[in-house]
């Protein structure tokens, strides 16, 4: 017992400002006495869990094609969902049904805040060729954004790993390309590991898209995972989009959401967490 007792005393006396001991049947309690220890908050870097999201940079009109909501219905949509901003990316031209180039030059009639909501006009560019999209730069130039990625019925007719993880690097090498949709669909396979380190290396983000989990590009969602695993470990800007074709699942992100949160991925490697940090990103005014 007075061996326990001194042990306990040692323990107490290495912070004798903070800490007091006693010895209560034979088991040593430490108190903290500090007030400034006893009120101090945890630090900023221990506070930073996931939580919900409050932008969605992928989602598409009307004007797509294939997709079944205006502008209008997607704005509102968001406000109810208590979003602070959503981004219109309808397909580009390649894609059968989607609007011409023509369309994308006028998307500044399209208010900045609609429903308290605010709007960036992009696009989702098609690859083509080895490592071209379908809008020009000029074009990429006059919009908040643009995201790419690959697509069937573009006439992009990549046949191997190689070919296709080829013209994703070069497509993340032009500045204007700000992110890639949708890497995990298994029908234009690529080599995760050189895609994501020339991510980190352009900072250009990866989405985890969350339709491949819920409804499209059936599997998906091992690649998904993976990806999303690897964005941790290279620390890789990452998306979270809903790639929404209807305006009642603009906002749903909860399947990418606990994906990216099972994979490890930081907090502040999410680029679209908050309207602030989107903007920022994108290099945008508030």
């Amino acid at each position: 017992m007075a061996r326990t007792f001194q042990a306990c005393q040692a323990t107490a006396s290495e912070s004798p400002s903070s800490f007091s001991s006693f010895l209560l049947a034979g088991v040593c309690y430490i108190r903290l006495t500090d007030p400034e220890l006893i009120c101090r908050k945890p630090d900023d870097d221990q506070m930073k869990p996931f939580e919900r999201l409050t932008t969605d940079l992928h989602i598409h009109t009307i004007s797509s094609g294939h997709a079944f909501s205006t502008v209008n219905e997607i704005a509102l949509e968001a406000s109810n969902k208590g979003l602070e901003l959503i981004g219109l990316a309808d397909h580009g031209p390649a894609l059968p049904g989607a609007p011409q180039r023509f369309f994308f030059v006028c998307l500044g009639f399209i208010p900045e805040t609609l429903h308290g909501v605010r709007v960036l006009r992009g696009v989702e560019a098609n690859i083509i060729g080895k490592g071209g999209v379908d809008l020009s730069d000029t074009i990429l130039k006059q919009l908040d954004f643009a995201l790419a990625g690959f697509h069937d019925y573009c006439g992009y007719a990549g046949t191997d790993v190689d070919e296709n993880t080829q013209a994703l690097i070069t497509v993340m090498r032009n500045p204007l390309v700000r992110g890639i949709t949708h890497p995990g669909n298994p029908k234009f396979p690529i080599d995760h590991i050189a895609v994501l380190k020339e991510a980190a290396k352009t900072g250009t983000a990866i989405e985890i898209n969350n339709a491949s989990f819920v409804s499209s590009r059936k599997g998906s969602v091992e690649n998904c995972r993976e990806i999303a695993a690897l964005c941790s470990r290279y620390d890789v800007p990452v998306m979270i989009n809903s790639d929404a074709h209807i305006a009642q699942t603009v906002g749903e992100l909860d399947a990418a959401l606990q994906v990216v949160r099972e994979a490890g991925v930081e907090w502040e490697q999410v680029v679209n967490r908050s309207m602030e940090s989107t903007l920022q990103f994108l290099g945008l005014e508030h």
